[in-house]
């Protein structure tokens, strides 16, 4: 079998090499990165001390600001950019690598942290734990950790494209400002249909993976779906160090069900209210997209009352048809006992 091309550039997995214990380091080329960032980089508008204050940093990434530098910005928008983003760095730098300051993330902190951010670090994560697959559905899979979807249920079958992609092909056609021009003139344009992969033709992936653009069939139980469990053990293998056995079901006929955790913030939702014994509505089920069982294999990592039991999980899209994973919910929301 041919090498594996690299995968996932856009990751910025090459701005941070991993350190002798295997972990991500804040670099300063990582935090260039973000201040490449449109949110952040100068543009035509922008005023002399923001080009002063984004030159210094680029050159001195970690060099302390104070306000009044800030205050200096005719934008108070972007200012506020800047503020947000320079509490983020510092709680980078302070955690010293990206797994700690994902760590401290998921917790939750006292200042707003935007959700690309957040998305950011979990794309180089990610990148970094599947470094030696070759499974390019257990990658595509992955995008759901830090990509939100788009959902399509016809005839039982669930297929999941990227958000991003579908809004940036019905908007454009795939054809850029050219597209936009000629949606707006209302100028027919061929319709784009997106690659779902399979077994088959998987291998495809690797020299698309940046483009965001196939399908991952999810339905149940179909490789796809294999892959997405497979990956979420290797998450949670990653940061707490467990052996986990994940796989989909299609129903939770347990009487003695004890603990749960929703993958987003409606299957989140849905199983409390499953687990009270409250009867969702039919349009709200339809929504749980999977439901899955986890055994942790070390059963003294596990609280006592769950000991010995099944943990179930589940994912779900939302009003609009949109699946956005938190997999935080993986590394916090799990019924350990404080010495694991």
């Amino acid at each position: 079998m041919a090498a594996r091309p690299d995968f996932w550039i856009s990751s910025g997995y090459t701005l941070t090499p991993p350190d002798d214990a295997g972990r991500l380091p804040v670099t300063d080329d990582l935090l260039r990165a973000y201040l490449a960032r449109p949110e952040l980089a100068p543009v035509a508008e922008s005023c002399a001390a923001e080009r002063a204050l984004h030159g210094a940093l680029i050159d001195a990434p970690r060099q302390a600001i104070d306000d009044a530098q800030l205050g200096a910005f005719e934008d108070s928008d972007t200012a506020d950019n800047y503020r947000i983003f320079l509490r983020f760095r510092d709680m980078l730098i302070a955690a010293g690598s990206l797994e700690a300051a994902y760590a401290k993330l998921a917790r939750g902190v006292d200042f707003p942290v935007p959700g690309l951010f957040m998305d950011q670090l979990v794309h180089a994560l990610t990148r970094h734990i599947l470094n030696d697959t070759d499974n390019p559905l257990q990658a595509r899979a992955a995008e759901l950790l830090f990509r939100s979807q788009r959902v399509t249920v016809q005839d039982g079958q669930i297929m999941l494209a990227d958000e991003e992609t579908v809004d940036r092909f019905a908007t454009t056609g795939g054809f850029g400002d050219l597209g936009r021009l000629l949606k707006e003139s209302n100028t027919a344009m061929r319709e784009v249909d997106l690659d779902v992969l399979t077994e088959a033709n998987a291998q495809m992936y690797w020299s698309r993976s940046d483009r965001f653009d196939t399908v991952l069939d999810l339905t149940f139980p179909r490789p796809g779906l294999d892959a997405f469990c497979r990956v979420l053990e290797k998450w949670v293998a990653y940061f707490l160090q467990l052996e986990t056995r994940i796989h989909p079901v299609q129903s939770i006929r347990d009487e003695k069900w004890v603990w749960h955790t929703g993958l987003d913030a409606d299957s989140s939702a849905l199983l409390n209210d499953l687990y009270r014994g409250q009867e969702p509505d039919e349009a709200r089920l339809s929504r749980l997209l999977s439901l899955f069982r986890m055994e942790i294999k070390d059963a003294d990592t596990v609280i006592e009352r769950v000991r010995g039991r099944p943990i179930y999980l589940g994912l779900a899209m939302d009003t609009a048809g949109t699946l956005r994973m938190k997999p935080q919910n993986l590394l916090v929301n799990l019924p350990l006992n404080e010495a694991a």
